[in-house]
């Protein structure tokens, strides 16, 4: 008698194990939710690649900004990030 107990509660406790291990762990989102961090991460990756324009003012300062200088203005488009590895130019 005290076998089969032991089965039966071997049973129990394995199926218990079994569930709670194929059980998906990650909560369940509503599509609004998941919409908005879709929109949050999107805005974020757009705002990590927005470039910097370098360029001179009528009195020869150097700007270094983020939104272009007026139209007629020299510039040149910086990435934020660098290119990876060394680069040689001979010009500069």
């Amino acid at each position: 008698m005290r076998a089969t107990w032991a089965i039966l509660a071997g049973l129990v406790v394995g199926g218990g194990l079994a569930w709670w291990l194929g059980r998906d762990a990650s909560p369940r989102q509503s599509p609004e939710a998941r919409e908005r961090a879709e929109q949050a991460a999107a805005a974020q990756a757009e705002d990590a690649l927005r470039p910097l324009y370098r360029w001179r003012d009528a009195g020869g300062q150097l700007q270094i900004t983020d939104n272009p200088p007026p139209k007629g203005t020299a510039y040149e488009r910086l990435a934020r990030e660098p290119a990876p590895g060394i680069q040689v130019d001979a010009g500069r």
